[in-house]
């Protein structure tokens, strides 16, 4: 998780690591394409991260993610406000942080964070609540002031209305069980993992279902070991 691939040795170094980033101006006048061409757009984006999240060596997968970022531009710039294509350009922008790991973590997160923000502002159901999902996995995994913006409260809170948007998902269950488990509540958690394993399997996502089970299971291995 990004909080533990920050060491404590550099932490006024992230302090300082502020870049002004910012999402799409919702209101641009860049001419909107199809919806069919935005539904394209961010499904090419999720099966490329599956790709490289569960199918790439660990080593490769920074540079492989910062290659996915740019596609993920392109897609932003052609469906500015499309609150999937924000949702998943924040997806591959904070697995790339967490890929990367070292002083450029934080600026990702950051833009990560904008992006979510963004697509909430757009709405908040898209993708069955992810920017919800995504933004409350980035409050706890991210340091705290003044180091970086985690907030556990946060966390809870977009976590929550994930949860609340999409109940049976295996995401949404799968992070607010490791947020839980990260608060101590490991008997909580262990619920939600187990609801996670059961979530119905998503069309056009075997592999991303595939390697989050992994995931799933390695984490209620680590609550009972």
């Amino acid at each position: 998780m990004i909080r533990r691939l920050m060491p404590s040795a550099l932490a006024l170094a992230f302090a300082l690591v502020l870049p002004p980033v910012h999402a799409e101006d919702p209101a641009t006048t860049a001419p909107i394409a199809a919806p069919d061409a935005a539904v394209a757009a961010y499904t090419a984006l999720q099966a490329r991260w599956a790709e490289i999240k569960y199918g790439l060596p660990e080593k490769d997968q920074a540079a492989a993610f910062e290659a996915l970022v740019k596609q993920a531009d392109a897609a932003v710039a052609a469906h500015p406000r499309d609150a999937r294509v924000l949702t998943w350009r924040g997806i591959v922008l904070s697995t790339w942080a967490g890929a990367k790991g070292g002083l450029g973590a934080l600026s990702l997160c950051k833009r990560a964070k904008a992006d979510f923000e963004a697509a909430l502002a757009i709405d908040e159901r898209a993708l069955d609540g992810s920017a919800h999902t995504s933004l409350g996995s980035l409050y706890y995994q991210v340091p705290g002031w003044p180091v970086g913006f985690g907030d556990d409260e946060k966390a809870r809170e977009h976590l929550s209305a994930g949860l609340s948007l999409n109940p049976a998902g295996i995401d949404s269950n799968y992070f607010w069980g490791d947020f839980l488990h990260e608060e101590g509540d490991d008997a909580g958690a262990e619920v939600a993992l187990r609801k996670a394993l059961d979530a119905p399997p998503r069309p056009g996502r075997e592999q991303a279902d595939a390697g989050r089970r992994g995931e799933i299971e390695h984490l209620l291995a680590e609550l009972h070991g």
